[in-house]
């Protein structure tokens, strides 16, 4: 018989997928987070429920309550390893003044920054929303706040050195925080609206911006290869 077109799909035994143990070939937990980001991403908080995430992960309602006590339980691990990410991909741009000095360090880490958020959208609007994740309960968003606070830390002394103040890191991270929300939520959204064109601005405006903040006479020194190869 010639065929409607339409994909067969396999019955699912609901009453397996929704207990962990029945299936050691499904890493449930991943799949759960990875849903809820999606739901993220789409719709924001309020798109997200436990409901929600168990019937697009293709599971039983009780299914995530395995793995998570509730809605914002879900949310802090997802925060959590916002977090943890911002956190690596800061140090990776840091590290980058011993070899490449302070203004590649400084606008590295700007693109790091934005970078992120443009690709973990959906997290990176609740990661600073204590209304919606609460860190004062959750240990492990604590101490990834920490790391990538750490971060920006690091960065403020890498460009100041020992003239380097708390409002100058204040400075540096609204930079780059109200660069990411003008790029998601507000008018550079439609304005630049293919990766390249964006990669191409922030570039512009990092290399700009690391002119204003950085000394000339850090920005006229030789990194640390250069003194060694000359």
């Amino acid at each position: 018989m010639p065929s409607s077109g339409r994909p067969k799909i396999p019955r699912m035994n609901a009453k397996s997928l929704g207990r962990p143990k029945t299936d050691p070939s499904r890493d449930l937990k991943r799949d759960l987070l990875h849903t809820s980001r999606q739901l993220l991403d789409e719709g924001g908080s309020a798109a997200l429920s436990m409901r929600e995430v168990a019937r697009r992960s293709a599971c039983t309602h009780q299914a995530p309550y395995h793995y998570f006590e509730n809605r914002e339980a879900i949310l802090a691990s997802l925060v959590a390893d916002g977090f943890d990410e911002l956190a690596s991909c800061l140090k990776e741009a840091n590290d980058l003044s011993v070899y490449k000095g302070t203004r590649a360090a400084l606008v590295a880490s700007g693109a790091a920054y934005i970078g992120f958020a443009l690709a973990q959208p959906g997290v990176f609007r609740i990661m600073f929303r204590p209304e919606v994740c609460d860190p004062s309960r959750f240990a492990t968003v604590q101490a990834s706040g920490v790391r990538a606070r750490d971060e920006l830390d690091r960065l403020n002394a890498i460009v100041h050195g020992n003239k380097a103040q708390a409002t100058m890191a204040t400075i540096l991270w609204a930079h780059v925080h109200g660069l990411a929300c003008l790029l998601l939520d507000g008018p550079m959204a439609v304005q630049f609206e293919t990766a390249i064109e964006r990669t191409k601005y922030l570039q512009r405006v990092g290399e700009k911006f690391a002119d204003l903040v950085v000394p000339q006479e850090v920005r006229s020194k030789k990194t640390r290869v250069e003194r060694e190869t000359s």
